[in-house]
């Protein structure tokens, strides 16, 4: 059984300066800009997500002449690179979670799923470098990923020789290979690449640690931070090949618009992720996990709630998180319902989640931003609906199911947290500049 899920009270207000703590807090932490300006619709064409796939956002502002653009080619190649090497990630640790705890149909869907962003990953550099510079990356990534599956197993099975000799090929052959492709295509310090790439190693390596030794508070806390460190990756190798490739991605990927674009879809991102962990651990009945993501959740929160306070005010945040404090109780309360068979229990959660937090939501954004109130609520309605389908879909043990509801959910996150980057930066042209 489970423990009881408990939330945060519904009217609560807190100080802005003081860390909030509600249970699922941090989905859309972001108030965003008074619209002033034209709108457009615009096409995002985003390599590595499906072949010829395009995202179309209704809500894409027509910078003003002050303000950065926060989109150009350059910048949605960083913006695409930041989100799949976080994902890779979150993925991963999802994949040796599963596996290390013997949920094995958990662990091959998230394995698969593991396998389809490496390939996403290889088609970006593909776009980038042509066919053979694709297939080497892909021949490279696939070998690392396989030897920290090599690691987590001698992990479980205690063999510390298995363990000893996935390393050395991790730390001998992937850090090298690695290095030296990346180095070799982006013109890269070869010495930085190196840095970087062994810290990956080292903290994944950390979170497997973690995860087989049940210390939950830790596996959480190194997640998170691996996944800040992916954003140090892709925040070097994106600018590099825009540099190298400049017909291909002209723009500019680094001016102070675009960073708040990849900050605000990268923590969007990781409170998908963290809120689907923190679920499974729920209704999985390992209560331990699931207060330690629900912690990492709220961590989470906090750094999107500071981001709204400093553009916008404590008013603005306070507002927010007592809107957001209610939905999170909403989820709670769905999340309780299914772990219980309760229908009724679900029924009303969700009739709170579409009537009471959809629309106080899409009012607060629409007010605060001037976007479109009609598109603002039909994003919010899809997020609802597609983390309510990952949560169905893990209390039916249904893990092929849940694993692909779940990506999905996470990418829909960046639907949401673009134009919100690019609405911010309309407003307040005079801090990106």
């Amino acid at each position: 059984m489970i423990q009881p899920l408990h939330r945060a009270s519904r009217k609560e207000h807190r100080p802005a300066e003081k860390r909030t703590r509600h249970v699922f807090q941090g989905e859309f932490n972001v108030a965003t800009t008074q619209g002033g300006g034209a709108w457009r619709r615009r096409r995002v064409r985003t390599p590595g997500l499906r072949p010829g796939a395009d995202i179309v956002s209704d809500l894409e502002p027509c910078p003003k002449a002050s303000a950065p653009a926060t989109a150009s080619q350059a910048a949605d190649l960083r913006v695409r690179l930041d989100y799949l090497l976080g994902e890779h990630l979150i993925l991963a640790s999802k994949a040796t979670d599963a596996a290390l705890g013997g949920r094995n149909d958990e662990f091959a869907a998230y394995g698969d799923l593991l396998n389809q962003n490496g390939t996403d990953l290889g088609a970006m550099i593909g776009a980038a470098y042509g066919s053979d510079a694709q297939s080497r990356f892909n021949q490279i990534w696939s070998a690392h990923n396989g030897f920290f599956v090599d690691y987590t197993i001698g992990v479980a099975k205690k063999d510390q020789a298995m363990q000893d000799k996935a390393v050395a090929d991790l730390s001998n052959t992937y850090v090298p290979q690695f290095s030296d492709f990346i180095s070799g295509a982006t013109g890269l310090p070869k010495d930085a690449v190196t840095g970087l790439t062994k810290e990956h190693v080292l903290q994944t390596k950390q979170i497997v640690d973690d995860q087989a030794k049940h210390d939950w508070p830790a596996a959480y806390t190194d997640v998170r931070k691996a996944y800040a460190h992916m954003q140090m990756i892709g925040d070097a190798v994106a600018p590099a090949i825009a540099k190298k490739n400049a017909s291909k991605f002209p723009g500019d990927p680094t001016n102070k618009g675009v960073n708040l674009r990849v900050s605000l879809n990268q923590l969007l991102q990781e409170h998908l992720y963290l809120a689907t962990a923190a679920t499974g651990a729920a209704l999985g009945g390992r209560s331990d996990e699931f207060q330690a993501a629900g912690k990492a959740l709220n961590d989470n929160g906090n750094d999107i709630g500071q981001a709204i306070g400093s553009l916008y005010g404590t008013d603005a945040q306070a507002k927010f998180n007592q809107i957001w404090s209610a939905h999170n109780g909403f989820f709670v309360d769905y999340t309780t319902g299914v772990a219980k068979q309760d229908q009724g229990m679900q029924n009303a959660a969700v009739a709170n989640l579409s009537n009471a937090y959809v629309p106080q939501f899409a009012d607060f954004i629409s007010g605060a931003t001037g976007l479109p109130k009609d598109a603002v609520t039909g994003l919010t309605k899809e997020h609802v609906l597609t983390t309510k389908a990952v949560v169905d879909a893990q209390g039916a043990k249904d893990f092929r199911a849940s694993s692909q509801k779940d990506r999905a959910a996470a990418q829909h996150m960046q639907m949401i947290g673009d134009p919100l980057a690019a609405a911010i930066v309309q407003k307040l042209p005079q801090r990106f500049s």
